[in-house]
């Protein structure tokens, strides 16, 4: 884990997406953040000790266990529906990532994959953290560097993080790789952080709300209110309905400049708690007051 300071920052930017702004002064106190994201090999372990089943692999109320996995259209298509290129694919999970004839043999460096926020949750507690709230998350994955793009400054500069390498969704030159990475092959940020963006999504505590809503005054972001409170089926500012969702932070190996532009460290969407996908993972906090126990 890598100790991070602690500080105020800008928090959110103007000019990418609604949902990031307004930037805004934010406060947080040191904590210790994982140097990367959680492996297939430490969550394998995790797995061994107590025998924990995810999300993906119970026993769904409708249809098998199964997971959302990203499969590559033949050629373009239009970029207005998403489920295009994402499909509900039966026996998807951090053991089989792209369904049951996949495998992770010899990716036991790379993220585990297909972690609901409760898996995600558990291993944390199991390992003795916590998951990061959006605001820890954002200022570690800034690295020092307060009011850029990025977490080496202004410009999406080539090689310097897993991300989508081509035309979104169907052609993909894989000039980094297909999927993920392993861990660690692209450069730490100015706190030694890895994959802080591209890669995986990774998962927040903090409850999804979209831009100046996040902001009220006495706003606890860890408390749902509001239309999350009382009906847990909320709409996404795409029109989707998700169940509760938590805020995801950094982007994907399919994020691109040419799409989705959200490798970013103030880049965020809502994640429905109740599924996971073949990008999105976590990494996890251990704050100033567990340090002692």
């Amino acid at each position: 884990m890598a100790w991070i300071p602690g500080g105020t920052f800008a928090m959110g930017a103007e000019g990418f997406y609604p949902e990031e702004a307004p930037v805004r002064k934010v406060t947080v106190d040191g904590f210790w953040i994982d140097s990367h994201s959680v492996t297939n090999a430490e969550f394998a372990l995790f797995v061994q000790e107590t025998g924990y089943r995810t999300v993906a692999e119970r026993p769904a109320d409708q249809g098998p266990p199964g997971s959302m996995v990203f499969v590559q259209p033949p050629g373009p298509v239009p970029l207005r529906d998403w489920r295009v290129w994402w499909e509900l694919r039966p026996g998807a999970s951090w053991r089989h990532p792209f369904g049951p004839e996949s495998s992770i043999r010899g990716k036991s460096a790379h993220p585990v994959v297909h972690v609901a926020y409760e898996d995600a949750l558990a291993y944390a507690k199991w390992a003795g953290k916590d998951l990061p709230t959006e605001a820890e998350w954002e200022f570690a994955a800034r690295g020092g560097l307060d009011g850029v793009a990025y977490p080496w400054g202004d410009e999406p500069e080539a090689g310097r993080a897993n991300i989508w390498q081509g035309i979104f969704p169907w052609l993909d030159r894989s000039e980094d790789g297909h999927g993920t990475s392993p861990v660690g092959a692209f450069a730490a940020n100015g706190y030694g952080l890895f994959d802080v963006v591209g890669n995986v999504w990774e998962w927040t505590s903090d409850y999804y709300r979209s831009g100046n809503a996040r902001f009220d005054a006495g706003d606890d972001p860890l408390t749902p209110v509001g239309d999350v409170a009382e009906n847990p089926r909320v709409d996404t500012p795409a029109g989707a309905a998700v169940f509760a969702s938590r805020v995801v932070k950094g982007g994907s190996y399919l994020c691109s400049t040419g799409y989705d532009h959200r490798f970013r460290p103030a880049a965020r969407q809502p994640e429905a708690i109740d599924s996971g996908s073949c990008h999105v993972g976590f990494r996890c906090v251990r704050r100033q007051a567990l340090q002692a126990g």
